[in-house]
């Protein structure tokens, strides 16, 4: 090919893309134009590589291209504009998705601790299978309240923040089983179920209340929107739609994500709560009162502003520039 002889001829049309890739607005006719022209410039290039491999020419075309391919398509998004409507609109979204979900595991929950609590208290024989009842009286007069007094209160939040986002990150990460979220409710549920029988039945359940619900609110509620995620990955891949199994999980998973983003910050909020007001010699109205509010701030999050984003349209998922193309699907 004689390059020379190509640039003489298309140097117009090249010149004309550049023109139109640097003009500040553009109407319908000069857009569809654009498109006209870049795919032709591209033709070109490709004959210019093929025939010639490297060279300046080609060098000069492939930056016109990139300079039309920006304005094409847009250029990407800065992270630090990224982050308000991730946390306004994108994280409450996904969140309130999640909400029958949620509540449904939160009641298989207090269903099954209830159940696992009177069960203890009413049977003193699988009580004392727990321990002698010096054991039990030194646990519920001693060991339940050093557990939360025992360490410097930062070392306490950062240490419970580890072990709940622990057990948040097994039911987003082992969700698509569909066993795991179920069964770490379970666990859960059964050990919560345990201490509070030892504590009621050897008359301690004030203190039981005090040291449990401050901080337990919110955390409980996180794990619970964990399991919830989980379980939704786990459903998108059983009951995937019109859409592929593939796609859905696709699709699921990175919701799951931009929950699994939030819990982060919901479970390091309980975790403070857990730290650094559940163990003060507080009246233990006060401390009921802060862990509520903090549990009110995250649910105010999820069903009031996840109930406007998702009125407005979003999903929780990652936009379509973003996710790509979806497959479109009849109905």
């Amino acid at each position: 090919m004689d390059l020379d002889a190509l640039a003489a001829a298309r140097s117009p049309e090249w010149e004309r893309l550049d023109a139109l890739s640097r003009a500040r607005r553009l109407d319908g006719a000069e857009v569809d134009e654009l498109v006209t022209r870049y795919r032709s410039a591209s033709a070109d290039l490709a004959d210019i590589k093929t025939s010639s491999g490297r060279t300046a020419l080609g060098d000069h075309v492939s930056t016109i291209l990139a300079r039309a391919r920006l304005r094409l398509t847009g250029s990407g998004t800065d992270a630090r504009s990224a982050l308000p409507r991730f946390f306004g609109s994108h994280l409450p979204a996904a969140l309130y998705r999640l909400r029958w979900t949620t509540l449904a595991v939160a009641g298989a929950f207090f269903v099954i601790g209830s159940l696992v609590a009177l069960w203890l208290i009413g049977d003193p024989q699988a009580l004392a299978a727990l321990g002698s009842k010096a054991d039990l009286d030194y646990y519920a007069e001693h060991s339940f309240v050093d557990y939360y007094r025992e360490n410097p209160a930062a070392v306490f939040a950062g240490t419970v923040w580890t072990n709940n986002a622990w057990i948040a990150l097994q039911c987003v990460m082992f969700g698509i089983t569909g066993i795991w979220p179920l069964y770490a409710i379970m666990q859960n549920a059964i050990g919560v179920g345990s201490s509070g029988a030892v504590m009621i039945a050897t008359g301690h359940g004030d203190i039981l209340w005090q040291f449990i619900v401050p901080h337990g609110m919110l955390e409980l509620t996180s794990v619970f929107v964990a399991a919830a995620a989980g379980l939704q990955v786990f459903w998108a891949w059983v009951a995937p739609g019109r859409r592929s199994r593939g796609e859905s999980l696709a699709a699921a998973g990175r919701s799951l994500v931009t929950v699994a983003v939030g819990l982060v910050f919901s479970l390091a909020l309980s975790g403070a709560v857990e730290g650094f007001v559940t163990p003060q010699h507080w009246h233990w109205s006060i401390k009921i009162a802060i862990g509520a509010l903090a549990l009110a701030v995250f649910l105010f999050y999820m069903l009031v502003i996840g109930r406007r984003a998702a009125r407005a349209g979003e999903t929780g998922d990652l936009a379509e520039s973003e996710a790509g193309t979806p497959r479109l699907v009849a109905g």
